[in-house]
């Protein structure tokens, strides 16, 4: 992916789209790669793009250290008036998701096009 970086088993890609940074995950999000997410989700923050999108759709795997960095931004992203929405969720992923409740605190969506639709500048 242009612009993007890896950590063996997982790329991160960010582009940034009117008012939201459209973060793209591929492989599998876990313990030795979660800084590789954390970080471009806080810089994003930081750099006002407080609503967040998360294209899912490339994750094969995500533990209870990838949920944490997502909750981790969602706090940040709605102290600045933003949120994360994610989209695109495999069904191994999803299942994680389902059971920890943490989707219930996201923002979910089908695919990116739908969680790009509802947002400012799409």
């Amino acid at each position: 992916m242009p612009g993007s970086t890896s950590r063996g088993r997982l790329t991160v890609a960010v582009r940034h789209q009117g008012p939201s940074a459209v973060v793209t995950c591929e492989g599998e999000l876990d313990h030795h790669t979660a800084d590789l997410l954390r970080e471009p989700l806080e810089r994003s923050v930081e750099e006002g793009y407080s609503r967040l999108v998360v294209d899912c759709s490339g994750l094969e795997f995500c533990d209870s250290t990838g949920l944490n960095v997502l909750l981790g931004a969602r706090l940040k992203a709605e102290a600045a008036g933003g949120g994360v929405h994610l989209a695109g969720m495999g069904p191994v992923v999803a299942r994680v998701f389902e059971i920890t409740g943490a989707g219930a605190v996201f923002t979910v969506h089908d695919d990116l096009d739908a969680a790009l639709a509802g947002l400012p500048g799409a």
